[in-house]
């Protein structure tokens, strides 16, 4: 079988798209003949110090000389060009989305990240990309040559029909509480809708941006919506699976999508969905499955909002496009059989 030494950073339980990924491939890979071990690096990534750099350079030399070496993308384009090819080794990078297009860095870490990312690009083998949005973007603004890129989109497996509540209209948005996710722009959005009969659930880790999860609750307390607003923080598997079942309509407010994980999931569940446009969002949601609106646009997203949460008639059209497309997306093993194939190239 291939070795591979998979690179992951930080703790990887943590419930975010890009650590569930990384987890169904450990699982998955051996079924196609990939031996992967999980090495894990510093979780100061994506901003590493000099000590974590060098513990970064210490476990990756640590790992089976003939080893290839998967770098999940939180930590790659953090990582100097240098020090990838100081390694001699073969490289593949997977880019779930670019580091410098998460929202909240100043101009001067993202003109860095920008630098950063496209030089460590440039020192792998082969690129990963999780969409073709994703795969578009590296090659456009950092100059990843297009047959160096794979596109190995996450695995939606299949899930039970959501039920729904309808009165209220159940709302749900899932995703860690960061300035990229757009949840200040919910609120403002649900702030001029306290007319209509609605209740919305915001799932998704409150850790990884304190100062966002502060902000959003003050939001939410200045627009008097403490009574309209659950923010329940990370949740387990089954209070999940009973949030998807009781929801009428799946709310997607993020700037930038490299993916979104979230949005298939609703999909196979059948929700009609409310999303922006940002990053590969507008391409994982079809037109069939819901109305879409710009990023950053609270007016859109509230004419949106109205029109879904007064017309049932409209949901329920969206949700029957929304599971059609649910039943049609690539399982888990299907996206561990098209990143097989790129390990296994990189080492031929």
């Amino acid at each position: 079988m291939l070795e591979v030494a998979f690179a992951v950073p930080g703790d990887l339980t943590a419930p975010t798209g890009g650590y569930a990924y990384a987890r169904r491939l450990l699982a998955c890979l051996p079924a196609h003949g990939v031996s992967v071990r999980h090495v894990p690096l510093p979780p100061s990534y994506p901003h590493p110090t000099d000590d974590d750099l060098a513990e970064t350079d210490r476990r990756l030399r640590a790992t089976a000389p003939g080893a290839i070496l998967l770098i999940d993308g939180l930590a790659y384009g953090a990582i100097p060009a240098w020090l990838i090819r100081e390694l001699g080794r073969r490289v593949v990078a997977l880019v779930h989305h670019p580091l410098a297009f998460e929202t909240g860095c100043d101009e001067g870490r993202r003109s860095e990240l920008l630098a950063s990312e496209r030089a460590a690009l440039a020192a792998a083998e082969r690129v990963i990309a999780c969409s073709a949005g994703t795969a578009r973007l590296l090659a456009r603004e950092f100059g990843v040559p297009p047959d160096r890129i794979a596109i190995a989109e996450p695995g939606t497996e299949p899930a039970p029909r959501a039920a729904g509540t309808g009165a209220p209209v159940q709302l749900l948005a899932i995703g860690a509480v960061t300035p990229r996710k757009g949840y200040a722009v919910l609120v403002e959005a649900l702030g001029d809708l306290t007319d209509l009969d609605w209740h919305l659930t915001i799932v998704g880790s409150l850790d990884h941006a304190p100062g966002a999860a502060t902000a959003l609750g003050d939001a939410i307390q200045a627009a008097c919506l403490n009574q309209r607003i659950t923010v329940s923080g990370a949740v387990d598997d089954s209070d999940l699976a009973r949030l998807y079942d009781r929801a009428d309509l799946f709310v997607s407010p993020s700037l930038f999508e490299g993916y979104g994980m979230v949005l298939a999931e609703a999909m196979a569940r059948g929700l009609p969905l409310v999303a922006s446009t940002g990053g590969a969002a507008a391409e994982t949601v079809p037109d069939a499955a819901g109305v879409k609106v710009p990023p950053g646009d609270a007016a859109a997203l509230r004419a949106a909002l109205r029109r879904l949460i007064t017309d049932g008639a409209a949901r329920a059209v969206f949700a029957e496009g929304s599971w059609a497309a649910g039943q049609a997306l690539p399982r888990w093993h299907d996206t561990a059989a098209r990143v097989a194939g790129v390990l296994k190239a990189a080492a031929s």
